[in-house]
């Protein structure tokens, strides 16, 4: 099991990209939570098998739907949580 934080810049807001990394991350399995931060950036935390979670931010440096334009994704390791579900925080 791997964890990482991920802030994903561009137009990320507004346009569906938190749902649609919700289905994605529930599609995979993976768990954790995807929330809007007030500087217009999306900020996740993904956790799950290595090989999975590298399929996951592929996905969201290419934007996970059609309205989403990603330009930058900084992505930090961080420490195992201790969750079973992946969810949408409420923004900031």
């Amino acid at each position: 099991m791997i964890n990482y934080h991920l802030i994903v810049s561009g137009q990320v807001q507004g346009v569906g990209f938190r749902w649609s990394t919700y289905q994605l991350a529930k599609e995979l399995g993976l768990v954790g939570f995807v929330k809007n931060q007030i500087d217009g950036t999306v900020y996740i935390i993904v956790q799950g098998p290595h090989e999975i979670v590298r399929k996951f931010i592929k996905q969201v440096q290419t934007g996970v739907n059609q309205y989403a334009h990603v330009t930058n994704v900084q992505i930090k390791p961080g420490n195992l949580i201790d969750t079973k579900t992946f969810s949408i925080k409420e923004s900031w």
